[in-house]
């Protein structure tokens, strides 16, 4: 979350094995709502968002990317936490070069010392299905 009245911008990598993507699982806390969006995090100034994706990678889960294909850009206005964020996602569409990340349940990594997250590779279906929260929603787009 960037600072109140602020618009963020964030590369996230949309990685997809057969029916199922990676994704990282969040909670809001004033929603009581678990939710889930693709791995990636702010570009800093003077950074490409495509170095800020590899990066992103690099920093919370250790894992180098491959075939990086730019797919859009995404406005997203949402409330997390109480709070209007407001977002410019730059949504990549890419592979993990390590064979293991596909084999991988889950894995915790933590994006701050005070937030651990959990990665994991969930079916598509049962983000079409409603069963499971997926954001931003424009996001199906590209699936």
């Amino acid at each position: 979350m960037g600072k109140a009245g602020e618009i963020r911008v964030i590369a996230l990598g949309l990685i997809r094995d057969g029916e199922r993507i990676f994704v990282s699982e969040g909670y809001d806390p004033v929603k009581q709502e678990t939710f889930y969006r693709a791995l990636g995090g702010g570009v800093d100034f003077g950074e490409t968002s495509h170095a800020a994706l590899k990066r992103e990678f690099q920093e919370e889960i250790q894992a180098e990317l491959t075939n990086i294909k730019y797919l859009g850009c995404i406005e997203s206005l949402f409330t997390f936490n109480g709070k209007q964020g407001h977002e410019i996602v730059q949504l990549y569409q890419c592979d993990f070069v390590d064979s293991k990340f596909y084999q991988l349940e889950s894995l915790i990594f933590s994006e701050s010392q005070h937030h651990k997250h959990k990665a994991l590779w969930m079916d598509i279906s049962r983000f079409k299905s409603g069963e499971l929260r997926l954001v931003p929603e424009v996001f199906f787009e590209y699936l």
